[in-house]
């Protein structure tokens, strides 16, 4: 009869990659069973979008094999729990366990579009997902989703009214956008756009959510401000496309969230419309803005590239028929952003395993 401690100290072999550690000492290992000549366990991975699922699995089988017994059965039940570096008792959204922003220095360059896709894609996986539209002056996820003619319902919850986010793709969607006419600009100063921002989080029933992705205004000002100042994020994601006009605002996006009085991790940089491939020459790319402008960035800084997304119409055309294409996942640009969603979970297991929580900015002055 094998021992418990025979099959862990096998799986201690059994490395994560990108936490440096073995799944054992990670408390990946759960509800060891050993009967006769069958080994049972299931392996708690850090998020359900991870890329790397079918490796530790066989990695696992494979250890216990040389190291114990080759003969043995092994069965590994893969499961998730998501890791979260938020401290619950502090803040704001304290069921959110992470709360990812995706920025861009300047307009145009298809943030809103891949923050949509982005937030299908993690919930395609499995995990429990939010979109908070907090580009103000600009809302575009109610269009993104298809959710033109719907209002959110408001709960009475613990004596308090809230709202309740619209649910679709099994997403939960908040925007300003479900407020204001979609024909009428929005004449607001900041403060009363930073106001409005603010009851999109504090009024709101989120509930549990895995990850949280908001989806902010270009540039930097005060929408950005608000939230450093009443969430701790868990990191930023800067999206760009490859030309130098684009990039030099991007740098501007991560000066600002690295900045010391402000101090929220990169996860790292999204190159949106890296190449164009045309329908009908699939395998041909053209590099129409120019080329691994995002590579190079994310060399110069030493943050990674998460993920270079194609110029492709069917993008376009999904997002305005409310239909992200995400939701395609046997397209190429559905894989794209598949791996993306996998880069981006794998960025915050990473860096919620380095780094301590982030800070909420208490004071900022210029």
């Amino acid at each position: 009869m094998y021992t418990k401690e025979q099959i862990l100290t096998a799986l201690r072999h059994v490395i994560d990659p990108d936490l440096k550690k073995d799944v054992v000492t990670l408390g990946m290992v759960n509800n060891l069973q050993i009967e006769e000549n069958k080994v049972k366990f299931q392996l708690v991975l850090t998020t359900p979008a991870c890329p790397l699922k079918g490796e530790f699995q066989k990695d696992c089988v494979e250890a216990i094999h040389q190291f114990v017994d080759p003969m043995l059965e092994v069965e590994v039940e893969m499961s998730s729990k998501v890791t979260s570096m938020r401290k619950k008792s502090e803040e704001s959204l304290a069921g959110v366990k992470n709360i990812v922003a995706i920025a861009s220095g300047k307009g145009g360059v298809g943030k809103s579009t891949v923050a949509a896709n982005l937030a299908v894609a993690l919930a395609r996986t499995g995990a429990s997902t939010g979109l908070l539209d907090a580009d103000i002056y600009g809302p575009s996820q109610v269009l993104m989703f298809g959710l033109n003619e719907v209002r959110p319902n408001v709960s009475r919850i613990n004596g308090r009214d809230l709202i309740e986010p619209v649910e679709k793709y099994n997403v939960k969607v908040l925007s300003i956008g479900f407020f204001v006419d979609p024909d009428k600009a929005l004449v607001w100063r900041g403060p009363m756009a930073s106001g409005a921002l603010t009851q999109l989080f504090t009024d709101a029933h989120w509930g549990e959510l895995d990850y949280l992705i908001i989806d902010m205004p270009p540039g930097t000002g005060d929408i950005h401000l608000t939230l450093v100042q009443q969430l701790s994020i868990t990191g930023v994601a800067v999206v760009t496309t490859p030309q130098e006009v684009a990039l030099a605002d991007a740098r501007k996006a991560l000066d600002m969230y690295t900045q010391e009085k402000i101090n929220v991790p990169i996860l790292g940089i999204i190159e949106n419309m890296s190449y164009f491939t045309p329908a009908e020459l699939p395998d041909n790319k053209y590099y129409i803005f120019g080329k691994e402008g995002g590579r190079r960035f994310s060399e110069q800084y030493k943050v990674p590239l998460l993920g270079e997304v194609p110029l492709v119409q069917s993008i376009c055309e999904s997002g305005d028929k409310g239909n992200p294409i995400a939701l395609d996942e046997q397209s190429p640009e559905g894989k794209a952003f598949a791996q993306l969603a996998a880069n981006i979970a794998r960025a915050v297991a990473i860096r919620n395993d380095h780094l301590p929580p982030t800070r909420i900015v208490e004071i900022f002055n210029k």
